[in-house]
């Protein structure tokens, strides 16, 4: 159990998203339900795109900035340390294309981790001649443990998670940064499980790249992401080269006055199109709501409901990973049940993900004190039958 001290919990909020009586929705993790803030914003965002002529100039950079501007804050960083990205995968483009290698050093990932990025360090390899190095726990050995055993001076890159996608295993990143600077290595950190939900301090990070989808835990909708990139970084080379990501871009009677300097920070790196007129506000509202909770209070919240759901699982013999985050967990379950035993809770009205070896239980401020017995209940339901 964690200790008393500290942020104290958040109240019930199932009023502000869309989920209805009978749904017990503990996959946030795969994707978060829209606040009732975000869908209002959205339509709003439609019917004004619906009358173009509606839109000015300005319009074109103030709702990203703002975006910009409130995912910065919540980890710690700078407007300008922010990049506006669709996906994941972009983000870990971005920092493979800026990031280089000597032939034969090592490329550090977890085993089982999410595949965007795997398939962007296996194409890092082939071009630099790395190659990976994919670390798995040893019986009773915690993620951090593993990944610190096998950093050293031939590692030129650590990519890790802040917890691992398919069951909330926690990883000390504070710890792992540290050996990676000493080892020489660059630290790229996927925080699409644990950005909204889990304090995050870029500041006292310090990773080279950090990624992040919006539409999990930062409960945003799809397709617009964000990447951290460190100062010193800032000055790479975009994936893209589009007409927003040059300075004085705001001044459109002067576009074709070509210029070869970048909007400041990592702006460079944003992508093309990342106005979205129809999802920045939804964005936005998902963004401010967050702020208002604050990060820290948020995992405390969820710390609650995870904890008691770990608890009435090792009563029922299932086991759960540890050390894990606040905010998910991963019942194991022998693998020829897990599919017969998500099928079941569907069927009950209870939504959770099975990956990897586990099912995975992820839930937000939507869930309440009935969700966790309807959860609980179904789960019984299957050991008496299973």
């Amino acid at each position: 159990m964690r200790p008393s001290a500290g942020p104290a919990p958040l109240p019930p909020a199932r009023e502000l998203f869309d989920v209805p009586e009978g749904i017990a929705y503990f996959n946030t993790a795969s994707l978060a339900p829209t606040l009732r803030a975000g869908l209002a914003a959205g339509r709003a965002a439609l019917e004004w795109r619906a009358q173009p002529w509606r839109i000015r100039a300005a319009d074109w950079f103030t709702a990203a900035e703002r975006r910009r501007e409130l995912f910065a804050a919540l980890i710690g960083a700078t407007a300008d340390d922010v990049a506006l990205v669709p996906a994941t995968s972009y983000g870990m483009a971005v920092a493979a294309a800026n990031l280089t290698a000597a032939a034969g050093s090592r490329v550090l990932v977890l085993a089982d981790e999410y595949p965007s990025g795997i398939y962007t360090w296996w194409r890092f390899a082939e071009a630099t001649g790395a190659r990976l190095l994919t670390v798995r726990r040893q019986p009773g050995q915690s993620w951090t443990e593993a990944v610190l055993a096998a950093v050293d001076a031939r590692v030129a890159v650590v990519s890790v998670p802040q917890v691992h996608w398919t069951d909330g295993a926690l990883l000390d990143l504070d710890a792992i940064a540290a050996a990676a600077r000493s080892a020489g290595a660059a630290l790229v950190v996927d925080a699409s499980q644990s950005a909204g939900a889990m304090p995050l301090d870029v500041g006292s990070l310090r990773p080279d790249f950090l990624v992040t989808v919006g539409y999990k835990w930062l409960l945003g909708p799809f397709g617009l992401g964000y990447l951290y990139v460190a100062p010193a970084r800032q000055e790479g080379r975009p994936l893209e080269e589009n007409w927003i990501q040059r300075r004085g871009a705001e001044d459109f009677a002067r576009l074709v006055d070509y210029r070869s300097d970048y909007a400041p920070g990592a702006r460079r790196f944003d992508v093309g199109q990342r106005t979205a007129f129809e999802l920045t506000p939804m964005a936005v509202a998902a963004l401010e709501q967050l702020t208002q909770w604050t990060v820290a209070r948020v995992a405390a919240t969820l710390a609650t409901v995870t904890d008691r759901i770990a608890a009435a699982a090792g009563t029922r013999g299932l086991s759960v990973t540890a050390p894990r985050g606040p905010h998910m967990l991963g019942l194991t379950v022998p693998g020829d049940l897990q599919k017969r035993l998500a099928k079941a809770l569907e069927e009950a009205g209870v939504f959770t993900g099975p990956r990897g070896s586990a099912i995975r239980v992820s839930p937000h401020l939507h869930t309440t004190d009935q969700d966790v017995t309807q959860l609980l209940t179904a789960l019984d339901s299957f050991l008496e039958t299973a």
